[in-house]
């Protein structure tokens, strides 16, 4: 068993530590030409699984693009784009079993399209319609999947962070060869459920992936105000826990750190820290406007480091990919998710009896009688809500039908 002790020798005049003697480099193996590195060996990464990989986060770059449109349209209230972050999202999701489980932040939605999540799925999703599967109680970009292993996302800032911990120690006792990743960003690595999740993992040994996506800003806040260390892959340090630094937008990286982390998890019940550097290309949220803080000039830089267009070159390079499917997959891509959005607008909105549903299993008395007093209210004022009393009649059947 390893000791909590320390096991340098004692001294006897006052010595000093910063942590400035240790030095963590990023891992990276392909250039963002998507040329690879001089001695970067053969990646595991196979033609069937890079091809899936590709689709979903060519999947996610159109998603983001036509759904904050309809954001700006007024068709959606609020969303948020994984835009710049897809190889870190995606390709970690691919180095895991399907059957582990993902507890992400908010811009993980290309996880979800990996695992196969349909466009109705998210599109139900957003616009919080009768055929939501949390109906509508949540905001938009908050999905959840359990056939898909993904758990619901949370709106406060790392919560998912030690739920992950303890999901994964739920898992180590099981013994059935599963692991948990949490994915968050560096700045929800800063809230105290972070560091409460590390020390749990460490001391429990649990296996569970941690995945900080440094994309440089929380929100408006640069790396630089939000901590003086060298970013968050040497926290790892004070948990006695392993860790690593890899280029997020390089793909094969992520699949390959991800890989070895879910090794160390599930073999040897090691928690892993991964620190993937990224950029995020897009505002933080369709609420967001990044030129208040950061310039044209850092945006350009980063859009010559795209995920998907250095992996694109790398498939291609390989002959697993042509420009003419590359055409043909985008437009097939706009068109389902055009369509799927315009089917999902027009669905009804959840029946009213879901508001008091899913909670107790017997709905007590007195939430019955509120909800017999929201639908006389409705009945009485229909003009000031449209959505809902054209439906109210057929809630009420649904209801006494349940």
């Amino acid at each position: 068993m390893k000791t909590t002790r320390s096991t340098a020798k004692p001294v006897h005049k006052p010595v000093f530590a910063n942590g400035d003697d240790i030095q963590i480099p990023v891992f990276t193996l392909l250039k963002p030409d998507g040329t690879a590195y001089a001695g970067a060996g053969k990646p595991t990464l196979d033609e069937a699984t890079a091809r899936r990989v590709y689709r979903a986060m060519l999947y996610t770059r159109v998603l983001d693009e036509r759904m904050m449109a309809a954001q700006r349209q007024g068709r959606l209230s609020f969303y948020m784009q994984c835009t710049g972050e897809e190889a870190a999202v995606v390709g970690s999701t691919a180095a895991l079993d399907d059957a582990d489980m993902i507890m992400a932040q908010y811009r993980e939605q290309g996880a979800l399209a990996y695992r196969g999540f349909t466009t109705d799925e998210f599109m139900n999703q957003l616009f919080g319609n009768e055929r939501d599967t949390a109906h509508g109680r949540q905001m938009p970009i908050h999905y959840g999947s359990r056939d898909l292993h993904y758990l619901t996302i949370s709106s406060p800032l790392a919560t998912q962070i030690p739920q992950a911990t303890g999901y994964a120690y739920g898992q180590k006792l099981a013994g059935q060869g599963h692991c948990t990743l949490a994915i968050f960003g560096e700045g929800a690595a800063s809230e105290g459920d972070f560091h409460a999740a590390l020390n749990m993992a460490s001391v429990h040994k649990v296996p569970v992936i941690f995945l900080c996506r440094n994309n440089g800003y929380a929100i408006s806040t640069p790396v630089t105000e939000q901590f003086a260390g060298d970013g968050v892959a040497a926290r790892a340090f004070g948990y006695r826990m392993q860790s690593i630094r890899v280029d997020g937008n390089d793909i094969l990286a992520v699949f390959e750190a991800t890989r070895e982390a879910r090794r160390l998890a599930v073999e040897h019940n090691e928690p892993v820290l991964i620190e993937a550097m990224t950029y995020r290309l897009a505002a933080h949220s369709s609420s967001d406007d990044p030129s208040g803080y950061r310039s044209k000039k850092e945006e350009e830089a980063w859009h010559k480091k795209d995920p998907l267009r250095r992996m694109q070159r790398w498939l291609i390079d390989r002959g697993w990919w042509t420009e003419d499917e590359e055409r043909e997959l985008t437009e097939s891509l706009r068109r389902e998710v055009l369509d799927g959005m315009k089917q999902a607008e027009k669905r009804r909105p959840p029946a009213l009896a879901t508001l008091i549903s899913d909670v107790y299993a017997e709905t007590p008395p007195l939430l019955r009688e509120q909800l017999e007093t929201l639908k006389a209210h409705i009945v009485r004022h229909p003009e000031a809500y449209p959505r809902s009393a054209p439906w109210l009649d057929d809630s009420t059947e649904k209801e006494g039908q349940a």
